[in-house]
């Protein structure tokens, strides 16, 4: 009886043992999933690569949103009307000529909704000196899931999105974002 109880605790011991394996092995290996699909997944949001998309800028060349040459970079969503955007443009200018040889700056205008006239208007007034491209048809908008302006994506240099912000920050804290893009 003594031999048969023995038995089975070590077969019990061992089915455990197998199990508690197979579960952390599992466990490892969906974790390295997840890992992959955030490198290779095409989500707009925090942690997720930033959705390719190449648009037609206002000087004619295409751009694709993910060619910042290895550099992190910014993609701001605006338009002529928006008010916000009025408010944040001075901002934006400011901080591309502190930071542009560590950060990109990428501004699409929701030409949908916007007349490329008043878009090329309010670019001129304001010197974006970087490039200001056309979402004729609203599909980069639609990929990233825009719904307010302005609406700003901070991506690393692995195109990777480390930040969103839908709305306008304060000339400091924007500074504080765009160092901290350029540190990670």
């Amino acid at each position: 009886m003594k031999k048969l109880i023995a038995i089975i605790l070590a077969g019990a011991l061992i089915w455990a043992g197998v199990n508690f394996y197979n579960a952390k092995k599992e466990e490892k290996e969906r974790k390295a999933k997840q890992a992959e699909l955030q490198k290779t997944e095409v989500l707009p949001q925090v942690g997720f690569k930033a959705p390719d998309i190449t648009l037609k800028g206002l000087d004619g060349k295409l751009y694709s949103l993910n060619d910042a040459k290895g550099k992190p970079y910014l993609i701001n969503f605006w338009a002529s009307w928006c008010g916000p955007c009025e408010m944040e443009a001075p901002d934006l200018v400011r901080m591309y000529d502190k930071y542009k040889k560590d950060v990109e700056i990428f501004a699409v205008n929701a030409t949908i909704g916007d007349p490329v006239q008043e878009a090329s208007a309010f670019a001129d007034r304001h010197g974006f000196k970087f490039p200001v491209l056309l979402d004729m048809d609203g599909v980069a908008g639609l990929d990233y899931k825009v719904f307010s302006l302005p609406t700003t994506f901070f991506v690393n240099k692995d195109g990777i999105i480390v930040e969103q912000v839908r709305g306008v920050l304060p000339p400091d804290q924007l500074e504080e974002k765009f160092k901290k893009l350029i540190e990670s």
